[in-house]
């Protein structure tokens, strides 16, 4: 088996196997793009499997932390079992740390797959059904902030707007180009905006779909507001579509305006995806990340990642004078195991989970400092899917 980046040659072969996969209908013009580079296996001069990386960020502690976002992987039928997709994500982590990215998310159809090669669950991606009379229960706004429809001359703000808050969610993703072009958001049904004195104070993005009965759906994609005010009036310009719709689809970007603002009952219907997250380079994933503010400390740990042996063994995870390091040496009293990093470098679950889990060894005590480290933020959340 041979494993390369792929290149505009391989366009057809990269297309016939992703219409195996995953019944893709549109065939691209590019196979190579701006903010996109990918692998393909090649068994006896075929292609036989094929692995897409995208160049993102996210948001971890306020600061944006280089991502390698996994797609598109796909497996010949002829040479499913061979060990080509594990082949691929084996060769992916030292392309994605070559690459400037120390993490990688991917939306895995087969966890067990991902899982063996170091990936977990570390966040969640989610759409909320709102039926229309919790719509309109919503707290009336007390200031009225008169919307307009976006044009291009917002695209700047529109975005400024978007990571006032997505920065201060974890996990969010930086809408950075090229890999995401934000003019893709003037396309879309729905795109009001809510001026401010100094910017946007919020806008809403939406698309009208087929489905959930003879109206179909409004899918709400991006209800930001920078402030209370911004929140409830866009909450109010969705109360407009009573008489039209039961109910509207509500992507969670901001978990504030569904969880403190709107009026959901006790149950609801959720539709969630989970996405998985392995830490490629430690060291780097560490010194990108905002931490919390703690009185210098430090934490042995043993990194157990035969798939990146560039972290592997024994490191220590120091603070000192405000900052935060991985540096080699320590006693390993911690043992953490490749897929342990994920969902405790994400806050999506503590060290006392990830030992229940079989995850992470080691006196309680001794691992304290990693649960202070990751603080309490809330549930990891993407809006964006790839």
């Amino acid at each position: 088996m041979h494993i390369r980046e792929y290149t505009e040659d391989d366009l057809d072969a990269v297309f016939r196997l992703r219409k195996l996969a995953f019944n893709a209908s549109e065939r691209p013009e590019r196979l190579v793009t701006p903010g996109r580079h990918g692998l393909v296996a090649e068994i006896d001069g075929k292609v036989a499997g094929v692995l897409g990386i995208g160049e993102y960020a996210q948001f971890y502690g306020g600061a944006a932390v280089p991502m390698g976002g996994i797609g598109g992987v796909a497996v010949d039928g002829a040479t499913r079992g061979r060990g080509v997709a594990t082949a691929l994500l084996d060769a992916a982590l030292p392309v994605m740390r070559e690459h400037g990215q120390p993490v990688s998310v991917l939306y895995a159809t087969v966890p067990t797959l991902y899982r063996s090669r170091g990936w977990e669950r570390a966040g969640l991606f989610e759409w909320v059904e709102v039926p229309m009379d919790r719509v309109l229960a919503a707290p009336k706004p007390a200031e009225r902030i008169p919307s307009r429809p976006a044009d291009e001359s917002d695209l700047t703000a529109l975005r400024d707007c978007y990571l006032e808050v997505a920065r201060t969610i974890d996990g969010m993703a930086d809408r950075r180009p090229p890999r995401i072009d934000v003019a893709k958001v003037l396309e879309m049904d729905v795109v009001s905006v809510l001026p401010g004195p100094n910017g946007l104070r919020g806008y809403l993005t939406a698309q009208r779909e087929p489905g959930g009965g003879d109206m179909g759906r409004l899918k709400v994609l991006d209800l930001i507001g920078v402030d209370v005010e911004a929140q409830l009036n866009l909450l109010a310009s969705l109360k407009s579509w009573a008489g039209t719709l039961d109910a509207i689809d509500l992507q969670i970007t901001d978990p504030a305006t569904l969880a403190l603002l709107g009026a959901t009952p006790m149950r609801y219907s959720v539709s969630t995806s989970t996405w998985m997250l392995r830490v490629v380079d430690l060291p780097a994933a560490v010194a990108a990340r905002g931490w919390p503010r703690l009185a210098d400390a430090a934490v042995d740990v043993e990194i157990i990642d035969e798939h990146a042996p560039w972290h592997a063994g024994n490191q220590r995870i120091v603070v000192e004078d405000g900052e935060v390091r991985v540096e080699p040496g320590g006693t390993g009293a911690v043992r953490l195991h490749a897929r342990a990093l994920g969902p405790w470098f994400t806050g999506f679950q503590n060290t006392h989970a990830l030992r229940r889990a079989g995850l992470l060894e080691g006196d309680p005590a001794d691992a304290v400092v990693l649960d202070q480290l990751v603080g309490a933020s809330g549930v990891p959340r993407l809006a964006d899917f790839f």
